[in-house]
């Protein structure tokens, strides 16, 4: 297939489009590097440095078959503080996007979706007919192209499929040698945020230390829990998505282990990895943070047969790997 891949030169987007290039696939990616890397984008695909309102007529040319779509911001706290800027590039940007799929002819998508249209969930594991209540505007933003690609599907026959995940981690090592990971700035991420410091703490950085924002959530051990999921069982969700498009119909999937782990618990895991005694600070509890968040994924297992195979500690590990690769560059 001609595909493609929006926001190709970021953590996700990038792993997707190496495995749709192992695949056989011709693979364009369309990146406008503000938080993406070019290094990223793997061997194989054709690379376009641009945005989707002015680029994405020209990066779909003739033929594309479908887009994977993965150009969002998605940083919470940010899009409290400028919410605009959420609404203008998150649900602008893929209006611009679809408009040039029907000018193309395009007739496929797999949407980058988030657990963040759920807000606090009523129910756990949280499961695809949950009410939708995003806390945040990047999480409403990204529920009203949810809602968008609906419509679309309805009135002008697109065949689409949001995929909607919580925590990812870990990182891919391609066929070349070379590791994908996540590269943050700021990293707000929990399980890069642990091994950044057990980097440093290991290279002689005695005032290092990971904060952890509340400990009286009523958890087993009074830290979050979170669901975590393996980039590259991620990657392969996608995949199996972009053969479930079918036209006029917008199908939605959560993604996840259906196992939370807490923060206390993930730093363990960092520390067992990394044999590194990484130093832990208590702070209080951050805003809008919920006490639990686990997906349920059943519906995607029944339909597509996709099941996750990593768990945590293989996560943590593969995450280790390419943190001390980077710090080797």
């Amino acid at each position: 297939m001609k595909l493609l891949v929006t926001g190709g030169a970021g953590y996700i987007g990038s792993v997707v489009a190496a495995k749709l290039v192992a695949a056989g696939h011709q693979v364009t990616v369309l990146d406008d590097l503000s938080t993406g890397f070019a290094d990223a984008v793997p061997a194989g695909a054709t690379f376009i440095q641009g945005t989707l309102r002015a680029d994405g007529k020209a990066a779909l040319g003739d033929g594309t078959d479908a887009v994977l779509h993965f150009a969002a911001h998605s940083q919470v706290g940010e899009s409290v503080a400028n919410p605009a800027k959420y609404w203008s590039n998150n649900l602008g940007g893929t209006l611009a996007l679809l408009d040039a799929m029907r000018t193309a002819g395009t007739t496929g998508i797999v949407f980058s979706s988030t657990a963040a249209v759920y807000g606090e969930p009523e129910q756990v594991p949280i499961p695809e007919t949950a009410p939708t209540r995003p806390a945040s505007p990047y999480g409403a933003s990204k529920l009203a192209v949810d809602t968008t690609l609906a419509e679309y599907a309805r009135l002008h026959g697109l065949g689409a499929v949001s995929l909607r995940y919580f925590n990812v981690a870990g990182a891919f090592g391609a066929a070349d040698g070379t590791w994908v990971g996540e590269r943050h700035h700021p990293e707000s991420h929990l399980i890069p945020s642990v091994l950044r410091v057990a980097s440093r703490v290991a290279a002689g950085g005695d005032r290092e230390h990971v904060a952890v924002y509340g400990t009286d959530y009523p958890t087993p051990d009074g830290t979050c829990v979170r669901d975590y999921i393996h980039v590259a069982d991620l990657a392969d969700a996608h995949l199996l998505a972009l053969r479930a498009c079918q036209a006029g119909l917008h199908r939605v999937y959560n993604l996840g282990s259906g196992t939370g782990f807490s923060v206390r618990e993930v730093i363990d895991a960092c520390r067992d990895v990394t044999a590194v005694d990484i130093p832990v600070r208590t702070a209080p509890r951050r805003g809008g943070d919920p006490a639990v968040l686990v997906a349920s994924s059943q519906r995607i297992q029944a339909d597509l047969g996709w099941r996750p195979t990593a768990g945590l500690r293989a996560m943590v590990a593969d995450a280790w790997q390419f943190t001390r690769t980077s710090a080797a560059r």
